[in-house]
């Protein structure tokens, strides 16, 4: 893993598309602000863990 510091308004480039943007840091919140192409998927760790439990689920009843 890979752990970078980065200051408000401060970006993060990952490939040719993907950048991510300190948007504001309030106590131990970060928000962050993503532009990505619209084919890439961007999702919060457990909303996606939810889709792949979902996912897996739907191939069991079939």
């Amino acid at each position: 893993m890979l752990v970078l510091s980065r200051k408000k308004d401060e970006k993060i480039v990952i490939g040719d598309s993907i950048t991510l943007m300190v948007i504001e840091i309030r106590g131990d919140k970060v928000r962050l602000g993503i532009e990505a192409p619209r084919d890439v998927t961007v999702h919060r760790e457990e909303v996606y863990e939810a889709i792949k439990r979902e996912n897996t689920s739907d191939k069991k009843t079939e």
